[in-house]
C-alpha cells in the first residue's frame, strides 16, 4: 500500500503569538514559516510524488506553494477531513488563557472524552481525519501503485492522531506525541499494519536545544490544543 508523507505547515502567526487558531481566518505563515515552505522542495527532491493533499486552511496551503512552484505536473488536491480540530468558542484565544479552563486538563490526559465548547469532539477529529488517510491509500494505490508515495499537509493534533492510530495507540495518548512546525512525518501502510518510518522529522535537531521565553513560540503551542 501507499506511502504518507505527513507535513506539519511551517509556523504561523498563531504559533508566534500563542494562540490557539483552529479554523480562525486570516492565519498565515510567518516570516519563519515561509522559509521552512521554501525549504520543503530541497528536502523532498529525492522522493517521486504521486500525489499533494492539503487542509483548506491558508497556512497549509502557503507551506505546499513553494512545493507545487518547483512541481508543477505535481496533482494537488484540497480535503476537509484534514483542516485543524474545530475548537469552537476557543478558536483564537491565547493558549495560556486556556490553561486555566478545566477542560484543558482532560484535552491533556482525556482527549477521548473532549469535545471542545460549540466545536467537535477529539474523537471525531481522529475518526475523520484517518478516514481521509485510508481513503487516500486506497485512491493513490489503485491509481499509482502500492509503492506510490504521497504527501499531506496538515496540522498537529490531526498529524498526531494519524500516527497514534498507525501505532495502535488510545486517543488518550495521543499527547505524548510531538511534530514541529514544518516537519516531516512518514507512515508505510502494508495489508497488515502500518509502518512508522519518520516522525517530526526537521533535518535537524535544533528543536532539542534548551528554549528562552521568546526564542520562537513553538515552545508554548506545539501542535493546537494539545501543547505539553
Amino acid at each position: 500500500m501507499a506511502t504518507l508523507i505527513l507535513v506539519r505547515h511551517g509556523r504561523s502567526t498563531a504559533n508566534t503569538a500563542g494562540l490557539l487558531a483552529g479554523w480562525t481566518p486570516g492565519v498565515t505563515l510567518d516570516e519563519r514559516g515561509a522559509a521552512q515552505a521554501a525549504a520543503l522542495p530541497g528536502r523532498l527532491a529525492g522522493v517521486p510524488l504521486a500525489a499533494a493533499v492539503t487542509s483548506p486552511l491558508e497556512r497549509c496551503r502557503e507551506t505546499l506553494q513553494p512545493l507545487l512552484e518547483a512541481r508543477p505536473g505535481l496533482p494537488s488536491h484540497t480535503d476537509e477531513r484534514i483542516g485543524e480540530c474545530h475548537y469552537g468558542d476557543w478558536s483564537g484565544r491565547k493558549l495560556a488563557e486556556l490553561s486555566d479552563e478545566p477542560l484543558m486538563a482532560a484535552v491533556q490526559q482525556h482527549p477521548s472524552s473532549v469535545t471542545f465548547p460549540g466545536g467537535e469532539s477529539m474523537r471525531a477529529m481522529q475518526a475523520r481525519a484517518v478516514d481521509a488517510v485510508r481513503d487516500w491509500n486506497a485512491r493513490i494505490d489503485a491509481e499509482h501503485g502500492e509503492d506510490a508515495v504521497y504527501l499531506m499537509c496538515s496540522h498537529g493534533d490531526i498529524i498526531k492522531s494519524v500516527v497514534a492510530d498507525a501505532l495502535g495507540l488510545h486517543l488518550d495518548l495521543f499527547q505524548r506525541i510531538h511534530v514541529d512546525p514544518c516537519s516531516l512525518t512518514v507512515i508505510r501502510y502494508t495489508a497488515l499494519r502500518p509502518f512508522l518510518v519518520r516522525l517530526g522529522d526537521t533535518g535537524d535537531l535544533a528543536s532539542l536545544a534548551p528554549r528562552d521565553n521568546g526564542n520562537d513560540g513553538d515552545a508554548a503551542v506545539g501542535g493546537g490544543a494539545g501543547a505539553p
